[in-house]
């Protein structure tokens, strides 16, 4: 590779839409590229994805680059590794950025490996090194009970995953100018390993978990499945969504995919209610960049309470039903 420079973000997209996290990784991206000096670029990769390109301008790119085949129209690994691969070896980025997404978990991996060079994954911080313009990549580890700052000398592109939120996008400036590029990239279908036979879209009825700017989560502590109608109730005052810690999502009493945690979603919502959860590091590693966190909990000694900016000690089917009412009462003022 030539010598490296600017950022690359590579962009998704939802139902031919720009996602949330695009916009993110352009708000972390714009702002490295004007401490470096350097262009911050955008990859596109889909079918009729072309269309859309001008919204990353919008939103801080420089230059967008799509690959636009039908082939692409779904994520699948092979193809979409190819395509970056490619990608950063004509471009030449100083950094690239995903999502911690499903897509940038499974992708950042492969084009890392590809590219020879190293990755962080789930970071919650990036800072340029002023000694060497290295990217010091901050991310969770020990469960999430601590953070540390990684690293990579000399290789480049140094690749990072991002934490969705971790980063707030730009209002977006219709007025920018900047370059659209497609990129004609010869797919080999022999190394397709896999074949797309369809997706299943997740029925979610209100706000989705990761998006909501209020989160009620039940533990171990709620007891069993009826416990949790007493969560949605509050959650839909506050306007948004239900959660869970492992063992309600094991035991069957929620859906597994209201799971919050190491193992299930991660979430960074203004407030985060926490309801009968002890505040295992695993749990915590899901919710710990929330605003601000509610615990109720009967146990005084509970870890949640560590973590929580504010507690109440006692039996949720006592609190909570006190502290729903006196919601309500203060929104109909």
């Amino acid at each position: 590779m030539s010598e490296a420079k600017g950022i690359l973000i590579v962009g998704e997209t939802i139902e031919e839409k720009i996602a949330p996290i695009t916009a993110e990784l352009l708000g972390c991206g714009r702002k490295l590229a004007d401490e470096l000096g350097e262009p911050l670029f955008g990859a596109l990769i889909g079918s009729d994805v072309s269309g859309i390109a001008q919204e990353l301008i919008a939103l801080g790119a420089d230059t967008v680059y799509t690959a636009d085949n039908p082939i692409l129209q779904n994520y699948q690994t092979d193809t979409y590794t190819q395509v970056m691969e490619k990608m950063c070896k004509d471009i030449s980025p100083r950094y690239v950025l995903m999502g911690q997404t499903t897509i940038g978990r499974d992708l950042s991996p492969r084009l890392a490996f590809r590219l020879n060079t190293g990755l962080s994954t789930d970071c919650v911080d990036l800072k340029i090194d002023p000694q060497g313009k290295g990217l010091l990549q901050t991310r969770p580890v020990y469960g999430g009970n601590a953070q540390a700052i990684f690293a990579v000398e000399n290789k480049y592109p140094q690749i990072a995953t991002i934490r969705s939120k971790a980063f707030s996008p730009l209002a977006p400036d219709t007025t920018r100018q900047g370059n659209v590029i497609p990129v004609a990239i010869e797919i080999d279908t022999s190394k397709v390993k896999t074949k797309f036979v369809r997706k299943v879209k997740e029925e979610v009825t209100g706000v989705k978990l990761e998006d909501a700017k209020a989160v009620v989560t039940g533990g171990r502590g709620i007891g069993g499945p009826d416990g949790f109608k007493q969560l949605e109730e509050l959650a839909a005052i506050l306007g948004g969504a239900v959660g869970a810690t492992r063992p309600p999502c094991d035991n069957a009493w929620v859906p597994s995919t209201w799971q919050v945690g190491l193992t299930g979603k991660i979430v960074t919502p203004e407030l985060y209610i926490a309801v009968g959860v002890s505040g295992a590091s695993q749990h915590l590693a899901g919710c710990s960049s929330a605003k601000n966190i509610v615990a109720i909990n009967k146990d005084p000694d509970a870890n949640i309470f560590k973590e929580a900016r504010f507690g109440v000690v006692g039996d949720y089917k006592q609190v909570l039903p006190a502290f729903t009412q006196k919601i309500k009462s203060l929104l109909d003022k």
